[in-house]
């Protein structure tokens, strides 16, 4: 995983950058395929990219597996 360095992202952005809806990234949370780095006070989650992209990465080689 990425070291704490590493800037913390909205679920906004996030879902920007990987070409998702926002409410496809909390729904992946809430179903536990990605974590996020930070839960705020008020609920929101904050995220590291690359963490996310290397889960959602294992996430699909795990499927592909089980399909075969």
């Amino acid at each position: 995983m990425a070291d704490n360095e590493t800037p913390l992202i909205s679920s906004s952005e996030l879902a920007k950058r990987l070409g998702l809806a926002r409410r496809t990234i909390s729904n992946y949370a809430q179903k536990g395929w990605i974590t996020p780095a930070l839960t705020t006070p008020g609920g929101q989650y904050r995220w590291r990219y690359d963490d996310v992209v290397a889960e959602m990465r294992k996430l699909a080689e795990e499927r592909r597996k089980e399909s075969d």
